[in-house]
């Protein structure tokens, strides 16, 4: 058996999950949040990013199962010797994409290729001559790339898209047939019901985008084991292997960093909002002397003095993947830590607004204590305001982490990361000819996710603040034609 290795960030990520489920599980029991997320489950839009979301977030949960295989006993061992793992941490999702982990070539690679970039001396038929090398891995399943190569290409895309053509109809089928497992109508309805948008839930809109993702996969899944599908990087490794990997990052990044956000915003601002006078200008004074700083400055201290701790205690660590890790998590923090003004001055105003309320001045009245106040009236009540602004701060941390990542001041450069892909793509980019496959895969990753993240947010903030539903921007009316033949004579002496 394999050793489990929990991480602190893979603990914070399961923690978020639980949270996540216990949420549900209170809207599911709370009446008005209920109408409110159905608000949410009703927008096409929202549901469709939200399918985008999940596939990211399945992807960054397997990258966070790790474990240490059990390396087999030394000849001779007795047999009550105690087990000896691994020094190399996997994680499940390493585990699954084995081949293309481990399928490093020389150096650069343009997708699909079953050569080099770059040529090289290379030995042909006993002469030394400068050409494009054989790829290790990429083709090498060709005796002849060159004239095998567009064919083998096109029948394995073929055969990819089938399998994920049948992986589609299973999904639709499945999703059709759950429909109508508790009613006495058949699975054509709900499928014919599903395309016709004839649901309250906008199945086809998350159908249709679970759909592409399956055929991408599927295409994927058929030529991955034959060829580096997004080519390679300097150092020979797999680009979109690193993409995949990256995509944990920053989900811990934006979820954690967000997390660490909530617990000063919501105390501070509620305090200065409510307490007003001395306590509000101490406050006020805390989250703009902390807005004055840079915060890129400001994070690039917290994270050199986090590397100095690092090194001077190696023995904290068993691997390096530990370490790595405990600067991720720390850096996650920093971005929370330092970054709670903005929501914190949002809350102070609404709890300014809140506590001149007539229920808020009749608890007083009733000598209810401010503890109780703040926690039974004023907190209910902004509790929209922190999700709108948790929702939408996510996708400013993922893109902040990229930022921090390529001036080298992110996470541990051991660590995959679209920042640290962006960042090592910055010389690539002034080559001639150019390598733009490890620029264009983590930008393709990193756009996806936040701009499924923002489509999100947009939804939830419609749906809990109701100055976004008073003033959304409805599709005007094609005005009517009016018709330029007279009205009849009846109708007019009726008029």
């Amino acid at each position: 058996m394999p050793k489990i290795v929990l991480l602190a960030t893979d603990v914070a990520l399961y923690g978020l999950v639980v949270a996540i489920v216990f949420y549900a599980w209170h809207v599911r029991k709370t009446p008005t949040l209920h109408q409110t997320w159905r608000t949410v489950l009703h927008d096409p839009v929202a549901m469709s990013a939200a399918v985008v979301l999940m596939f990211f977030l399945g992807v960054a949960l397997l990258d966070s199962l790790h474990f240490r295989s059990l390396l087999p006993a030394a000849p001779g061992a007795a047999a009550d010797a105690p087990a000896a793992y691994s020094t190399r941490t996997l994680s499940v999702l390493d585990w699954l994409l084995e081949k293309p982990r481990e399928a490093r070539e020389k150096s650069y690679s343009v997708p699909l290729a079953t050569r080099g970039f770059e040529k090289e001396s290379i030995v042909v038929d006993g002469k030394s001559v400068r050409d494009y090398p054989r790829l290790q891995f990429g083709g090498a399943h060709l005796k002849d790339p060159d004239a095998a190569w567009a064919s083998d290409v096109a029948r394995r895309s073929v055969q990819g898209l089938a399998g994920g053509a049948v992986g589609v109809a299973v999904l639709w089928l499945l999703v059709a047939w759950l429909r109508v497992v508790r009613s006495r109508a058949s699975v054509t309805a709900s499928l014919r019901a599903i395309w016709h948008r004839n649901t309250v839930v906008p199945w086809r809109s998350m159908l249709v985008t679970a759909s592409l993702i399956v055929l991408c996969a599927g295409w994927v899944a058929a030529l991955w084991p034959f060829y580096h599908v997004f080519g390679t990087d300097q150092t020979g490794n797999d680009v979109l292997y690193q993409a995949m990997k990256s995509i944990r990052t920053a989900v811990v990044i934006g979820s954690l960093a967000t997390l660490a956000t909530l617990p000063f915003a919501i105390v501070f601002g509620i305090l200065a909002g409510y307490y007003k006078g001395r306590v509000d200008d101490v406050i006020q004074y805390l989250y703009t002397m902390l807005s004055s700083i840079p915060s890129v400055l400001l994070i690039a201290a917290f994270v050199l003095m986090i590397q100095v701790f690092v090194d001077k205690n190696p023995q904290m660590f068993e691997t390096a993947l530990q370490r790595a890790d405990i600067r991720l998590f720390l850096l996650a923090t920093i971005l929370g830590l330092t970054g709670w003004a903005s929501l914190a001055r949002l809350l102070r105003a609404e709890t300014l607004k809140l506590s001149e309320l007539d229920y808020v001045q009749a608890a007083r009245a009733f000598g209810v204590s401010n503890l109780d106040i703040m926690r039974r009236h004023i907190l209910p009540n902004v509790t929209h305001v922190v999700l709108i602004v948790a929702v939408l701060d996510f996708s400013g941390l993922v893109l902040y982490e990229a930022v921090l990542s390529y001036v080298g001041v992110g996470v541990d450069p051991t660590t995959n990361s679209f920042g640290t892909m962006i960042n090592s793509a910055r010389t690539e980019m002034s080559r001639n000819p150019t390598v733009w496959w490890t620029l264009a895969a983590a930008f393709a990753f990193m756009v996806a996710l936040v701009l499924s993240m923002q489509f999100f947010a947009s939804a939830v903030n419609e749906a809990f603040d109701p100055r976004a539903r008073a003033f959304r921007v409805r599709r005007p009316k094609a005005p009517q034609k009016v018709s330029e033949t007279p009205a009849p004579a009846a109708v007019v002496a009726g008029d």
